[in-house]
């Protein structure tokens, strides 16, 4: 007899303790109220588990689901908040750190410690910075179902110690090579890891029909980690003396903060406890691939305009005051904008929201190259803030049609079982871990392109810019072909 064979009362969630409760209370016959007693937990790693979930069970769901899925919810994002500041720590802390050289390419004048370091070699730390985070969101996405969301979540955060302290000793360090300096920037990732286990664990806590705006508070949340890092840093390196080492000493302690927050307060399922096997299914389905595309315009332009946008100012317009004291107003309204694209999917679905993000998006680069090539600082900031709210909108959006797609699967198979249906919930999780990979890769080349079109075309930044709107058109073409035209399989999901 299994729990779905059971009927006389709605399933309610079980802790591993509560499991032993009702195990002694059920005696021989293993039942207590008409419910099957959970698994014994000594079967299960040791840890906080809830041994049956059923978010979809409208009892289940008003009595006792909901409360627990947000609490979890709530210190996931304070987790993947201070992954996301750590990760984006270099965007803002290059800044302080460039030279000042002439037509000729001699030194001007050094940045802070005496640091001097040139555009190009600022572009190149952002770009590994978050390449590294791209890479890391894959083994991140597995983690969830082989230790268990709470687990995984307490063990990423005191990691993010690694690149904190390190980019301390670092920046105080103006000795200190440039390959030590990527290779301690690149430890940046792992806050940007965080992002793929933190969504794949919060997907299986609500139903269906509320993860867009779930997945979109949890991406927001961490996602505004990025402009609260660009806001603070610039405030905390003038505090104590401490100066540019501040900038990964304030945050250390936070990780420690998030992890213990954690571990006291949530929870893994055993749902999602599992073989991580469907995560590597996931990817058989062409339209995983195809969405990791759609995230890389999304998602991808996000954090990679994130990463570059203060640089942008600083060497193309010459105000490194304005990226210090405004560079995170983008990426905050970008992360502001993100849940509401996954409540604005909810309704009109993803596709079509997809889709006019995109247009939007060129539309707000073809404005920035204005900007750029008539000089006006004020229209490309304007230009660039438009362009990260869509993205945030765009970014929800996505997310949303991820559960939709594998719904629709459900739905098409004729095999309507609870086995099934697992089997796709599963699916569903892992893939929003690769594509949130795949699609974080756009973060790492953003900066790269930006490199090659100041290299290539006598420091002008326009080519870059139309690169973007070029590639924003086709990420439209590509929503319209394969989830708005009429007949194609996964239509307006």
């Amino acid at each position: 007899m299994t729990t779905q064979d059971v009927t006389t009362s709605p399933p309610r969630a079980h802790s591993s303790t509560e499991a032993d409760a009702s195990t002694e209370a059920a005696g021989s016959a293993g039942t207590l109220s008409g419910e099957i007693a959970p698994e014994s937990p000594s079967r299960l790693a040791t840890g906080r588990w809830i041994e049956h979930w059923d978010p979809e069970n409208p009892t289940f769901w008003a009595s006792h689901g909901k409360a627990v899925a947000r609490r979890n919810l709530i210190f996931s994002i304070v987790a993947e908040h201070i992954g996301f500041s750590v990760w984006m720590l270099w965007s803002i802390v290059v800044v302080t750190m460039y030279g000042t050289y002439d037509s000729a390419g001699t030194l001007v004048e050094p940045g802070v410690n005496g640091w001097a370091l040139t555009a190009g070699q600022g572009l190149t730390l952002l770009a590994v910075a978050s390449g590294v985070g791209a890479v890391l969101r894959v083994p991140y996405t597995f983690m969830v179902p082989i230790f268990g969301g709470r687990n995984w979540t307490v063990v990423s955060a005191l990691l993010l110690l690694v690149p904190t302290l390190g980019l301390s000793w670092a920046v105080s360090h103006p000795e200190t090579s440039f390959g030590v300096l990527v290779a301690i920037a690149a430890t940046a990732g792992l806050g940007g890891g965080n992002f793929a286990s933190s969504m794949a664990n919060i997907s299986f806590f609500y139903p269906d029909r509320q993860k867009g705006w779930a997945l979109g508070l949890n991406a927001a949340g961490g996602n505004i980690g990025v402009a609260v890092a660009q806001k603070v840093v610039p405030f905390v390196v003038g505090l104590g003396g401490v100066g540019l080492a501040a900038a990964g000493l304030v945050y250390a302690p936070l990780a420690i903060a998030a992890a213990v927050c954690a571990f006291l307060l949530m929870d893994n399922l055993r749902e999602a406890k599992a073989d991580p096997a469907p995560t590597l299914r996931a990817v058989r389905h062409p339209h995983v691939w195809l969405m990791a595309l759609l995230y890389i315009g999304t998602f991808g332009s996000f954090i990679g305009y994130s990463a570059a946008f203060p640089t942008l100012l600083t060497v193309v317009f010459r105000r490194p005051d304005l990226a210090l004291g405004w560079g995170f107003a983008g990426a905050l309204v970008g992360s502001l904008a993100r849940p509401f694209g996954g409540r604005l999917a909810d309704r009109f679905g993803g596709s079509i929201i997809t889709l006019t993000s995109f247009v939007l998006m060129a539309a707000a680069g073809c404005i920035a190259v204005v900007g750029v090539r008539t000089h006006s600082i004020g229209l490309f900031f304007a230009s660039f803030v438009a362009l990260f709210a869509v993205t945030g909108v765009g970014n929800g959006s996505t997310y949303r049609m991820i559960p939709a797609i594998f719904g629709r699967l459900r739905a098409l198979d004729p095999d309507t079982s609870s086995e099934v249906s697992l089997e796709l919930k599963r699916q569903s999780a892992g893939a929003v871990g690769i594509i949130s990979a795949v699609g974080a890769l756009g973060g790492f080349a953003i900066p790269f392109v930006y490199k090659w079109s100041r290299e290539s075309f006598g420091g002008s930044i326009v080519p870059a810019l139309q690169v973007y709107v070029g590639v924003f058109l086709v990420l439209a073409a590509l929503t319209w072909l394969f989830f708005l035209r009429r007949g194609t399989l996964m239509r307006k999901v």
